[in-house]
């Protein structure tokens, strides 16, 4: 009786030291690199001014500040249909799966067993032995015999060191890298719907601009055709206005082109066959408009909204928790393992008490020689984690990059077109004075025919640039690495900074 009380003593000792000791280093989430002013750039201080401010973050359904329905239902469409998201979404579930595996490690293993066997020996093998305690001439017959068996099994590994809490730890914080590329990839995919929308708006546009023109060179080709008739004008004229006609004509085709890939590709995003969008996007619209002012938010904010940066975040966190189960494996594993069952050679006495048999005790391994592995893989964790604190760095810093760029790109594209608009009104005038002077006799064509190809290459140049304004906002958008918020919300589950080995 006082065996069997030492026996529980020690092994309630055991477990009670489980869960007192974690290995290995503790993550501390990095601090989040603030632009300073030199890096924001002195030398743009109003493009640049919206990002040292303390704005409103941007709203998380950020494609409807375009104030386009249509590209507001694609938006609402793609989080569902878009494959990308949805091998993402695989993917984080899988995350979750590995971490029931690896939290598996924490509990007991039981299996139970039920067998039967009928077993013969050898007449001459190691039982032929007892015939030397038989009197002479006694038979010697060893008959078969039937053996039941059930056993249950047990096996603890008592996690005295926290190897497998930071095991677990590391599981949680891949889960949040699962979690976090999920977001990224919806953001990327909602930045490439817009952006293939505004150009397919744009591209329409440039389409409608082309048409334009054409009719207004076939007008100006029968103008001359008439003053050709009736000797105010000459047959260059008339080549020349039809070489102006063709000229236009020609390039109508490859935007039709262009128009086609881009409907093309909002199917593809929308996992929908080739086409599929024709009737829904052949009717020309408006290049979507961008808002007055684009609420860009606070900062210190971006580390919180770019998927890349939490991705980043968890993946260091998941090296650091690494390395303490590296560590985990230099301290001795402990189990607890038990075995009970019924043992016997008659069925009918398969359940009682004497067919009883059970075992029970501790077990300890120490690792003692692994020629240099453990002390290789530790250093292996360690450069990992390193790694991942550059990449992190990395990131950080790439995301203020893209950030600034975009603004600066955004709010200079904004300036060049003001400065385009103003052209196409100097164009059109020009083209108008142009053919006024050219009926009164007052001009020769090919000062038409300038004015014309004038005024066409302005209003291409604008339609354009009111296309790329719109992109660059997008590009904004993803930069500050919103959209991701009403798709995939935060969930209960802690944070990646506030995931720590239970105590």
């Amino acid at each position: 009786m006082a065996e069997k009380s030492s026996m529980l003593a020690a092994a309630l000792a055991l477990v009670s030291m489980c869960g007192c000791v974690s290995v290995g280093p503790d993550f501390e989430p990095p601090d989040p690199m603030l632009p300073s002013a030199s890096f924001l750039g002195k030398s743009e201080p109003a493009a640049l001014a919206p990002a040292r401010g303390n704005f409103p973050p941007p709203d998380p359904k950020w494609w409807t500040s375009f104030h386009d329905p249509i590209l507001a239902s694609l938006a609402e469409r793609v989080a569902a249909a878009n494959l990308d998201v949805q091998t993402a979404t695989l993917r984080l579930a899988e995350s979750r799966f590995q971490r029931g595996v690896a939290a598996s490690a924490e509990l007991p293993s039981i299996s139970g067993n039920a067998s039967y066997q009928r077993e013969l020996y050898s007449q001459n093998g190691i039982f032929s032995l007892a015939k030397s305690f038989l009197s002479p001439g006694t038979p010697f017959f060893i008959p078969p015999i039937s053996v039941w068996q059930t056993t249950l099994d047990a096996s603890w590994e008592l996690d005295i060191w926290g190897r497998v809490r930071r095991q677990v730890e590391a599981a949680d914080a891949q889960i949040q890298v699962s979690e976090a590329q999920r977001r990224d990839t919806l953001v990327s995919t909602l930045a490439e719907l817009a952006r293939d929308y505004i150009e397919l708006r744009g591209i329409q546009a440039q389409i409608a601009i082309s048409n334009a023109n054409l009719a207004r060179s076939s007008e100006i080709l029968q103008l001359t055709k008439t003053l050709a008739t009736e000797g105010l004008g000459s047959d260059l004229d008339v080549v020349n206005a039809s070489g102006q006609v063709e000229a236009v004509r020609a390039s109508l085709p490859p935007l039709k082109d262009q128009e086609t890939a881009r409907i093309n590709a909002l199917s593809l995003l929308l996992d929908e066959p080739p086409g599929s969008l024709r009737g829904e996007m052949a009717q020309t619209k408006p290049i979507p408009p961008t808002p007055p002012r684009a609420p860009l938010g606070v900062p210190s904010e971006l580390a919180l909204r770019r998927p890349d940066i939490r991705r980043a975040e968890a993946q260091l966190h998941a090296a650091t928790a690494s390395i303490g189960v590296a560590v985990g494996d230099f301290y001795p594993s402990v189990k607890l393992n038990g075995s009970a069952g019924f043992d016997t050679l008659d069925l009918r006495t398969l359940w009682k008490g004497s067919s009883l048999q059970y075992a029970l005790g501790p077990s300890v391994s120490l690792p003692i020689f692994e020629g240099g592995r453990l002390k290789s893989t530790l250093e292996l964790r360690e450069a990992q984690q390193q790694e991942a604190a550059i990449a992190y760095h990395k990131t950080v810093l790439q995301a203020w990059h893209e950030v600034v760029d975009a603004l600066v790109a955004y709010r200079t594209e904004q300036e060049r077109r003001a400065s385009l608009k103003a052209q196409v009104d100097r164009a059109r005038q020009g083209l108008a004075l142009s053919r006024t002077r050219y009926h009164n006799g007052l001009a020769d064509f090919i000062s038409v025919l300038d004015a014309e190809r004038t005024a066409l290459q302005a209003e291409l140049q604008f339609a354009q640039s009111t296309t790329t304004v719109s992109t660059d906002l997008v590009q904004l958008y993803k930069a500050l690495g919103g959209g991701w918020e009403l798709a995939f919300p935060e969930e209960s589950a802690t944070s990646v900074a506030t995931l720590q080995p239970t105590p």
